[in-house]
């Protein structure tokens, strides 16, 4: 009741652009008290022509921040969406009006405890980009350093948390009241969701984002990571070091500063290559406005609210995946997917095998140069999805960032793959995936397994045997399709039973017309009672065909 006026304007927007019986169907009307009769009254001939990815994307727009962050997610969730609404989800746009210098001026005193004047020598009153969490202005700190200053847009944490638990009653509404809480758990991706956008909020993570960039490729001299202002950085503002740079998609600027487009390609691939399967630490939005180039060739990137983690069992996983892709190995693939420990009993691990070849022969004959890893990824993810095998998250963002890389990569240079130059860093990992150290980890984790296994077997052992003394303790033992089992040996013994009837009743009868056939010389009297005895016989014979016949058509089991 407290968010009524919200749940009301989030299900109005919903039943504008035409999603009125889905709200219906979920049964979510009746609880807010709206009646039915408004899912008539929306009507708009221009929202009508639109496709139905078109109209979620406005609708999720005009909803604001926090729907716009879960439309960008649901875009990585081939799992939940078809492809026309996730291709158009990827389009959405977190873009609004700025807000007003003074409340800047506002949020800096609120977080530094100084006026604006006294934290920054200048500040540009006109921001450089405007979205719905935060805006970015060009600043100069006291020593003379340029700075980008991202301010957090106020009064968002509240806007956000109410709609965080709007949306948290409607995945428990969902899960406990309709069928779709079946197939998914809603209620855990909205958790998700939360601690994703919780951690958005917090500049300070996003901070710690970039400084574990900059130490991951503190090495490498074609990647820039711009450096943090820890002393002009807090929950809501976050100072960072000023990159001059063309913006990646500014193909005519890269072109009249005359670098080399395969090269900043092949460049930008190694590095997000590098990010996953090296130090399993990636960028999670790697599109074009959040990387620029510099004037050498150097690849710089920009904002770090949004990235992906992988542990290193995951790391290995994907990496065994990729493997398995750029070798065009079925097998490898499939060991990959029975690693991530998400395949339930009832799959026919034989038949996905089988399947993953028959994916894997549609690619076999096209060269590793004009492979798409973002369309075998699809075509691997979808095809699990088919056996209910549920893909970990972060590898639907890995998918999301190297399909969103690859389109990139296409439009800087047709000619260079992101497969391609996947090879040589994929050959690096099969010595790693053998090597000493990674067999110690794996002794050392199965030792710790198996101690484990045995602190906790005696008291396992002990519960079982004092439930075994309990008077209403029974073991069940359950045999994989024992009802189709028990049909066919009924069948079997049906067809049996029928078969040996025959045969006695055609012995008896056999003996009937042999006797018959023996006393024919015996009088006319003896040949009418053997002829009476006959008919009788088949009349019985009949009978209990007959009725052997319909029993076994009844029962089904034939």
């Amino acid at each position: 009741m407290q968010h009524l006026r919200r749940y009301r304007e989030i299900v109005f927007v919903f039943i504008k652009y035409g999603f009125g019986a889905i709200i219906d169907n979920i049964g979510i009307l009746k609880h807010i008290n709206v009646r039915r009769k408004i899912l008539k009254q929306t009507n708009d001939e221009n929202i009508a022509k639109l496709s139905r990815g078109e109209r979620l994307r406005l609708a999720l727009e005009e909803l604001g921040p926090t729907f716009i962050k879960m439309g960008q997610i649901l875009s990585t969730r081939p799992d939940i969406l078809p492809k026309d609404l996730i291709k158009e989800l990827e389009k959405l746009q977190d873009k609004v009006p700025a807000f007003s210098f003074d409340e800047v001026k506002s949020v800096i005193q609120n977080e530094f405890g100084e006026s604006l004047e006294e934290a920054y020598a200048e500040f540009e009153p006109t921001p450089l980009a405007a979205a719905s969490i935060a805006q970015v202005h060009m600043a100069k700190l006291w020593s003379g350093k340029t700075v980008v200053v991202k301010v957090q847009r106020p009064g968002i944490e509240k806007i956000i948390a109410q709609d965080m638990r709007i949306l948290e009653d409607i995945a428990k509404f969902v899960d406990n009241r309709t069928k779709y809480g079946k197939l998914y758990n809603f209620t855990k991706m909205v958790e998700d969701f939360k601690k994703r956008l919780e951690e958005e909020l917090d500049f300070r993570i996003e901070g710690e984002n970039a400084e574990k960039f900059k130490k991951n490729f503190l090495k490498d001299k074609k990647v820039k990571i711009p450096s943090i202002l820890w002393t002009h950085t807090t929950r809501r503002v976050l100072t960072m070091e000023y990159i001059d740079g063309i913006p990646l998609n500014d193909f005519n600027a890269i072109d009249e500063a005359g670098l080399d487009r395969g090269a900043i390609a092949r460049n930008l691939a190694k590095s997000v290559l590098n990010q996953i399967l090296r130090d399993g630490f990636f960028h999670g939005d790697p599109h074009p406005g959040n990387i620029m180039v510099l004037g050498d060739g150097t690849i710089a990137f920009l904002d770090f609210g949004m990235v992906g983690s992988l542990s290193p069992e995951r790391k290995r996983q994907f990496s065994k995946m990729l493997l398995g892709i750029v070798y065009k190995n079925s097998r490898m693939i499939t060991e990959s997917i029975i690693d991530l420990n998400a395949v339930t009993l009832n799959v026919n691990m034989k038949k996905l095998e089988k399947d993953i070849n028959n994916l894997r022969n549609r690619y076999v004959e096209i060269p590793l140069e004009k492979l798409k890893v973002g369309e075998v990824l699809n075509g691997v993810f979808d095809l699990v999805f088919s056996y209910n095998i549920v893909i970990p998250n972060e590898f639907n963002m890995l998918a999301k960032s190297l399909i969103t890389l690859e389109g990139i990569v296409e439009k800087l240079n047709p000619k260079i793959s992101v497969l391609e130059v996947a090879k040589p860093i994929a050959k690096q990992l099969i010595p790693k995936m053998f090597s000493t150290q990674h067999m110690k980890e794996e002794i050392i984790n199965a030792t710790m397994d198996y101690s484990r296994l045995i602190k906790e077997l005696p008291s396992f052992l002990l519960n079982f045997l004092r439930k075994t003394e309990e008077e209403n303790y029974a073991v069940e033992l359950k045999i994989r399709d024992f009802e189709s089992l028990e049909k066919r040996v009924d069948k079997v013994f049906n067809r049996l039973s029928t078969s040996i009837i025959l045969l006695a009743l055609s012995i008896v009868i056999a003996g009937i017309l042999i006797g018959s056939g023996m006393s024919a010389n015996a009088g006319a009297e003896m040949y009418k009672l053997n002829v009476i005895i006959l008919k009788i016989g088949l009349a019985i014979a009949f009978v209990i065909v007959l009725g052997l016949a319909i029993s076994i058509f009844r029962s089904g089991r034939l």
